[in-house]
């Protein structure tokens, strides 16, 4: 293999010699040479992928001989994360608020960060008459994978929810997402874009969620690999300063929400501020601003003035 230490490539393929502690040594080294700070850890997951196992047994039995079909698969895939291609991408699925999210190249990798807007919300309506029981409606507007629509419904037995995106092929692996946990029967989906096309939605939501692109021009350089090579341009791109989906937006939402809802909106760590004077130049109240666990400010919330 083109560019692998000399260890992986001198290494027998199938025999007695080719040990899964043999390859996990020489994988981590490869992908450290990458610039993968995770070298070891993205080893050992590609190494659970590939043989069924999780992540203690792999550790724990490297005297594991690998069969020529399983170290062929594990190098292809090793191929593919040295060329920082993200390892959610890799193995298809990506954990978000405890469930497991099929993902492809034509979805956002879940971030941990989005997990403060699950967290704001939830916030909200445990507080709401009704509580997690609460019967509610969600509008989740450039939904990917559909991890906020579906993390929001696991956590909310009756609610509701449309998830809606530009694109088709994200579209389907939201669908699919849905099915796998079981929750095809309160999430729909639909392709529009932001709210175009959602005819007779006037004041239907109680919750409505996004997490726009918001990545400037000028940022897409200093982006990973892993992000600016091979997630879509589409859910990143905020065009000149990042907040060009936020002034589409921000007209929009106050018709959307029921008397009483909120929006929550995702931001880059710099964008809070400006994000909250586009909704407020709109009749939206900015009720706060959400930080995520390293301190930066998040999630803008945001409910409708009726005064104004």
């Amino acid at each position: 293999m083109s560019g692998a230490p000399a260890a992986i490539e001198d290494m027998p393929q199938g025999t007695h010699e080719a040990t899964l502690g043999d390859w996990l040594s020489a994988a981590a080294g490869w992908l450290q040479a990458a610039g993968i700070d995770s070298a070891r850890l993205d080893a050992r997951l590609l190494a659970s992928f590939v043989l069924g196992w999780d992540q203690a047994r792999v550790l724990a039995h490297p005297e594991q001989v690998l069969g020529g079909g399983e170290w062929s698969l594990l190098q292809s895939l090793l191929a593919r994360r040295a060329k920082r291609e993200p390892l959610a991408v890799i193995i298809g699925k990506c954990e978000f608020w405890g469930l497991d999210f099929a993902v492809t190249a034509d979805t956002l990798v879940p971030r941990p960060e989005s997990e403060t807007l699950i967290e704001a919300a939830l916030a909200v309506t445990g507080g709401q008459e009704g509580g997690r029981d609460a019967d509610l409606s969600i509008l989740d507007l450039g939904t990917g994978s559909g991890c906020l629509l579906l993390a929001l419904l696991s956590e909310r037995p009756n609610a509701r929810g449309l998830g809606v995106d530009l694109s088709a092929a994200a579209l389907k692996v939201a669908a699919g997402n849905a099915v796998a946990m079981g929750l095809e029967g309160r999430a729909e989906f639909g392709q529009s874009d932001w709210d175009h096309g959602l005819d007779g939605t006037v004041g239907r939501f109680d919750l409505i969620l996004a997490n726009p692109p918001y990545v400037a021009d000028d940022e897409f350089a200093a982006l990973e690999p892993e992000v600016s090579r091979f997630e879509p341009r589409l859910a990143l791109s905020g065009g000149p300063d990042g907040l060009t989906s936020y002034r589409s937006l921000a007209p929009q939402i106050g018709p959307l929400l029921a008397p009483g809802g909120g929006a929550f909106f995702e931001t880059g760590a710099a964008q809070a501020g400006a994000v909250s004077a586009l909704f407020d130049d709109h009749g939206l109240a900015v009720v706060c601003v959400h930080e995520d666990l390293c301190g930066r400010p998040r999630v803008v919330e945001v409910q409708q003035v009726t005064d104004k």
